[in-house]
This record gives C-alpha cells, structure tokens and sequence, in this order.
C-alpha cells in the first residue's frame, strides 16, 4: 500500500493532463453505454472478458484460447453490432460546443393538435416529425421542400388521402413545416409495434436511430401515439400530444441546454466523479506500477533440522529486513505469506549458535528478485532438551 500512495504522491502536471483527458474519454463512454439501446450486448462482452481473465488466472487453457480468439475478432464483432450506436455517438460528440438548433414551435402547439384531433376524428393517418439536437438527413429519404407556417388547414391539406405526399411523413421545425412526403427508415420491434402499421414502423425507427420526436395518427384506431427515444406510447387522447410536444421542446429549448445534447448530461456529476477515479486508478496501474522500485519487508526467520535434542529459546534477530526489487504492481501486490526465510540449524548439533544469511535464501515470487539482506546473520540461543 504505501507503493500505491507513493505513486500517488509522484503525479506531475503532465500526468493529471493525461488523466484528465482518459477521464473525459471513459465519461463519455459511461454515457454513451448509458444511452445506448445495446446496453445488454455490452453487459455480456464485459462478462465474457471476465470470464477469459478468470480463465487466465486459473490456467483454464481451452477456454482461454477459444476466448482468445473471439477477443481477436472482438472489433470487427463491435463494429457490426454496434455501428448504429457508435455511428450517433461520434455524431453527438462532434456537436460539443456547438449550439443546439432553437425550436420555439410552442405558439403552434394548439394549430398542431387541433390538425392531430381532427385527423384523429376523421381517421386519417398522419406522421410529423419534431427534429432534436441530432442530424435527421441521413435517416431521411425523399421529400419535397416547402418552409410553409405550421397551421392546421395546411396539415389536413398535406394529410388529405388525395394527397400524393399522403402516406410520408412532414418535417416540422420551430412553427415551419420545412419538407413533407419524408420517408423514415423502418423499425423492426415487433413487440412493440404488434397490429400497427408502416407509419408506426417508420416513427418508431427514426425514435431508435434519434433524438427525434415523433407523432403518428392512426387510420384503423383513430389514436394518436408519440415515439421518442426508441419508445412508442398510445395517448388516451390527442390533446395529450400538447403535453408530449411541450416536454419536448422545453428540454431542447432550455437556457441551460442551449450547447447541444451533452451539455444536458453534465448534470450527471456521478458519472464525472466515476470516470475521474477509474483514470486515477488506470494510471497508478499502469503507469508508476509498472516501472522498477526497491522497498524494505520484514521477513521472519523460520528454522529447519533443529535436532531434537536441542530446544529452542530464541532466535536473534526474529526476522531480518530484506531489500526486494521489481514493478511496482508485483511489489504492491506481494504479501507477507508470499516470502519465506528457512535457515537450515543441523549444524547446531556441533555448536554452531551463528548462522550467515544470503539474499538466496530468502524465497520469493519469480517476478520479484531480493537485493540485499540485514543483518546477515542471526543467533540461536538453545537449551538441552528434556529428553536428552
């Protein structure tokens, strides 16, 4: 332990530059791992690269080279599974000090709700998508500019069956209606989709792939639903798409949010806290601990072949100082069950009360190599036995 603190105390201003940037990066991490839909993809790579040090440790040969091999294969299988989370993360991390697009659409909160309810009513299928802090246009396909004021004549106009555009989905930003008849890549969450139809498909995946907020009108039910973060959710009624849409916009809006989506994560300080201590830890691992130190422990003497007709009453000193040298890690690591001092007492048979010690002796782990030892002799102080 006092290897641990002494490392500690050699932190140069380089070094808490270095941790501070590895604190940053794995902070990120936290939150992405926190925000991603494959969360339990991950959980299970993490367990299977606890199972293959598990199985390093304990020899386990088979099992570590099979591990071995799929841990090689490890950033390709990352990649595949995880392209669609990684691809946003960059995205996100991209917009840090970039200011976030305003979307004060709340004066045209009550022309979009009194447009869903009618369509709602007449059971006419509608989809209109509230862009977020992220960047819709790789998810979007097709569609026709217009940048015409949000109103509830021009929607039911856009959403009328004789409408070409009909069947895609308006983009709205701010009080804009920017382009109509959008095509929206389709989600593949059966469970949660059951009987709905293309356009409940089309909202929930772009909810998936975004931060976009999206509200579908149904043509068989007559419901209106909102899909956000990957979640579809049926509102008991329409004028409940005011409340959704107003949340919404608050927290894109919100003055203290106004540099984008990781700004809002900053007020996760426990994240900030754990990604700084596992730097701090990640570097006394692997930086000091792994260069060369030498430190003083205490070894007791143990005796071997005392003949029997001689009992011990001490020995002087009980246990010397020895000199060890190795990484740091390895020394911070060695406990006291780990080093053996046995001085073979056959001789004592013939008189002999003083016994030289060499750093030979001393038995240690293969990692750790005994420099010096004091003092280099101890005394025997021996009495006849009863049985003599």
């Amino acid at each position: 332990m006092d290897a641990f603190f002494e490392a500690l105390r050699s932190i140069r201003l380089v070094d808490i530059v270095d941790i501070g940037f590895v604190s940053v990066l794995l902070w990120l991490l936290i939150l992405w791992f926190r925000t991603t839909r494959a969360r339990a993809a991950l959980i299970g790579l993490g367990m299977l690269g606890g199972v293959f040090l598990v199985a390093n440790q304990f020899d386990l040969q088979l099992t570590s080279w099979i591990l071995q091999g799929f841990f090689a294969a490890l950033v390709l299988v990352i990649v595949v599974v995880f392209q669609e989370d990684i691809r946003r993360f960059f995205e996100q991390l991209s917009r840090i000090g970039r200011a976030a697009p305003q979307h004060g659409a709340t004066d045209s909160i009550d022309h979009l709700v009194r447009a869903l309810s009618r369509l709602a009513q007449d059971h006419r299928g509608a989809l209109l998508v509230f862009p977020g802090v992220d960047d819709l246009e790789r998810h979007l396909d097709g569609g026709i500019d217009i940048d015409a004021k949000v109103s509830e004549p021009l929607l039911l106009s856009l959403f009328d069956p004789h409408s070409p555009g009909h069947d895609g989905a308006i983009l709205i930003h701010g009080d804009r209606i920017a382009r109509f008849a959008v095509h929206l890549p389709l989600s593949t969450d059966h469970a949660q989709l059951g009987q709905r139809g293309t356009r409940h498909a089309a909202a929930l995946g772009l909810s998936e792939r975004s931060d976009a907020l999206c509200l579908t009108v149904s043509e068989e039910r007559g419901t209106v639903s909102v899909s956000r973060a990957g979640v579809l959710t049926t509102l008991e009624r329409p004028a409940l798409a005011a409340t959704a849409l107003r949340e919404f916009l608050a927290a894109n809006d919100s003055a203290e949010d106004t540099r984008g989506g990781w700004r809002r994560q900053l007020s996760h300080s426990s994240e900030l806290v754990m990604a700084a201590v596992a730097a701090t830890l990640f570097w006394v691992l692997a930086v000091p601990l792994s260069g060369p130190i030498e430190v003083e422990r205490s070894v007791a003497v143990e005796l071997l072949d005392l003949p029997a007709d001689w009992a011990l009453e001490t020995i002087t000193p009980p246990a010397i100082t020895v000199v060890v040298s190795g990484s740091r890690r390895d020394v911070l690591l060695l406990g006291d069950e780990d080093m053996r001092l046995q001085v073979n007492a056959v001789l004592a048979e013939l008189g002999r009360r003083t016994f030289s010690i060499a750093p030979e002796q001393v038995s240690v782990p293969p990692n750790i190599k005994v420099r010096s030892v004091s003092p280099e002799t101890i005394k025997l102080s021996l009495t006849p036995s009863a049985d003599r």
